[in-house]
């Protein structure tokens, strides 16, 4: 992850959103998020634990949102994970990733990658 990566000081995201994914990136399948941490959702999908209910949280975030923060899965972190980039990253606003940070206090990020002035 990039030093300047506004991630390492968010991880509103890995507390907003159910994070689901094809049962087969399990370390019980073909992949490597370790199933000890997830849960099954329908018979194909599965879930990070603490995704999938009220009072969302990852299992696998880690420090304190807005402050400090990190995955202790991130090197095997499933495909949906890999692909959720942070508003602005590419040049295109993610809706997602700024609702979920003014939800927990945090202002949406500017095109810049930085933060908006409050």
């Amino acid at each position: 992850m990039e030093i300047n990566n506004p991630c390492i000081t968010c991880g509103a995201c890995c507390a907003s959103f159910r994070v689901s994914f094809y049962w087969g990136e399990c370390s019980n399948g073909f992949g490597r998020v370790p199933a000890e941490l997830t849960e099954e959702v329908t018979q194909f999908r599965r879930a990070m634990i603490g995704t999938t209910g009220k009072n969302l949280k990852c299992v696998a975030l880690t420090g304190e949102i807005g402050n400090c923060v990190s995955c202790s899965i991130y090197e095997v972190r499933s495909s949906v994970c890999r692909e959720f980039a942070f508003s602005w990253q590419d040049g295109v606003q993610n809706e997602r990733c700024d609702s979920s940070r003014v939800a927990h206090g945090l202002s949406p990020l500017k095109p810049s990658g930085g933060r908006k002035a409050a």
